[in-house]
């Protein structure tokens, strides 16, 4: 059975989706992008869009009862892969060993033309 999950703490789904949804012990996030809770473009580099996605997927991750430390499988999207470096540091502060399997993509834009976008299978609790 599949149920959704739904945080105030996260920025809401702008569209026909998700934050999340559980299927068993399995929690799979929709892309979150540097939008804030109230749903405020986090300008600046990529280090601080990359610290706000992250942010959104520990509070997606909390409201679904699981963590960044149950993460099994990460998706990140970048609008330019020299950024790589910069978003991989920031990544680092949230993620430790044993670390979650991760591919990482240049895409050609992203929504709202944001540096980044992050997406997340994890286990549940």
């Amino acid at each position: 059975m599949k149920d959704i999950v739904e945080t105030p703490s996260a920025p809401a789904a702008i569209g026909p989706y998700s934050q999340a949804t559980t299927f068993g012990n399995l929690v799979v996030t929709s892309g979150q992008i540097p939008l804030t809770p109230d749903g405020t473009l986090v300008e600046g580099g990529i280090e601080a869009q990359t610290r706000q996605v992250l942010d959104n997927l520990v509070a997606v991750l909390t409201a679904a009862g699981t963590d960044l430390a149950r993460v099994v499988k990460t998706t990140v999207f970048l609008a330019d892969m020299n950024e790589f470096s910069a978003m991989n540091a920031v990544y680092a502060e949230y993620f430790q060993a044993p670390y979650p399997a991760r591919s990482t993509v240049q895409v050609a834009r992203l929504p709202r033309d944001v540096r980044v976008e992050i997406e997340v299978i994890a286990e549940r609790h």
